[in-house]
């Protein structure tokens, strides 16, 4: 078995593990895992694939958590390198996942031995999954049902999403903001454009909306930034010139703090909606609440750590997009540390192989 972070990096990558389809990823683990001491239990369900393994010496469960699924290449033909050839090149690896986030599983992987021995009291633990860039139903919200049915409990949990802004360390992620989607469609009534009077056009009532929706939601708090709203589509499918459309249709997104919820939010838009709209339809979902999964001084201490390897000053950030933490924070303290963030998901996708080190001498240290 590979025991290098590079080796392991690598081989992760080689699995082209689309989601939810995990291609062999959580078998080569569970083979890593064994001669370690721990138990796997494979939980996969409707096509997704799942793994919590365990070496248990009775002490503190520390977790490690994360997702052997990656987005789609989009285009192959577009990469410089195979995304899925794991190619290195003056010290670099490339390959889909290199960051986000078979890189900072295989960090952690070869940090492992280390950890075992420098705490070999404490009990170690892994949660991995392979449909966390999908809708994550199957994956993570099932692990963590069959630890409350076994009363399989975790101190803490490590994220190993990619979080660093500039260089390995200088982030630690405590909480995210919540997440909302919004389909609007507003109805009007065909027509053609010489005779306006015959038709209703839905669009200006539809901008004049979206153009109240501006307003700043808040003005954060002292660990979250802002609440945004983002309008991602008008979406009218007009191909005619002098036709005025029947209707309209708009997606927009909010990333929100605690000053609010999903709920409050809709009540909000809703409201909004019926006094300045007449023939529409709004379609809300809320893929994740705002939430602390860390306390501040719990992650800080974790932070000094960091700060004594790298020399580098620590944030804790709730900076960024939603990971599965929005669900393990429901059964313990819960952080994100990782790679860097600028390459995820990116056409020629890479790390540097001293980023990787660097990440494992992290991962050794934090607990």
């Amino acid at each position: 078995m590979p025991s290098s972070v590079l080796l392991l990096a690598q081989t992760l990558i080689r699995f082209p593990s689309i989601t939810p389809h995990d291609h062999g990823c959580l078998d080569f683990i569970e083979a890593y895992l064994a001669p370690l001491g721990f138990i796997s239990h494979r939980l996969d369900k409707q096509g997704t694939s799942n793994l919590y393994a365990k070496c248990d010496r009775g002490g503190k469960n520390y977790c490690f958590a994360g997702h052997t699924d990656v987005v789609p290449p989009i285009d192959n033909a577009l990469w410089t390198y195979p995304p899925f050839a794991a190619e290195v090149h003056h010290n670099i690896l490339y390959g889909r996942g290199a960051v986000d986030m078979k890189g900072g599983i295989a960090a952690y992987l070869a940090a492992l031995p280390v950890l075992l021995k420098k705490h070999p009291d404490e009990s170690f633990s892994l949660l991995l999954t392979s449909d966390e860039e999908g809708d994550a139903t199957y994956g993570t919200p099932v692990v963590l049902e069959w630890l409350r049915a076994h009363n399989e409990t975790i101190d803490i949990c490590l994220v190993g999403e990619p979080t660093a802004r500039t260089s390995i360390g200088d982030t630690i992620k405590i909480g995210a903001r919540g997440s909302l989607n919004a389909l609007l469609k507003v109805k009007g009534v065909a027509g053609h454009v010489a005779y306006q009077n015959l038709a209703k056009n839905p669009i200006p009532s539809l901008l004049t909306f979206l153009q109240t929706l501006q307003e700043p939601l808040d003005q954060g708090t002292d660990i979250f930034e802002k609440s945004t709203l983002q309008i991602t589509s008008i979406d009218v499918g007009n191909a005619t010139t002098n036709l005025i459309p029947d209707n309209v249709t708009a997606r927009f997104n909010v990333r929100f703090n605690p000053h609010h919820t999903g709920e409050s939010l809709e009540h909000y838009f809703k409201h909004r909606a019926s006094n300045l709209l007449e023939d529409y339809e709004l379609h809300m979902i809320t893929t994740g609440e705002a939430f602390e999964g860390c306390k501040t001084h719990i992650a800080a201490s974790y932070a000094k750590k960091i700060d004594h390897l790298t020399g580098k000053n620590v944030e804790l950030s709730t900076h960024g997009g939603t990971s599965d933490a929005r669900f393990i924070k429901d059964i313990c303290p819960v952080f994100e540390l990782g790679l860097r963030t600028d390459q995820a998901h990116k056409i020629n996708e890479h790390v540097s192989i001293e980023d990787l080190e660097t990440l494992q001498k992290i991962y050794e240290t934090i607990f």
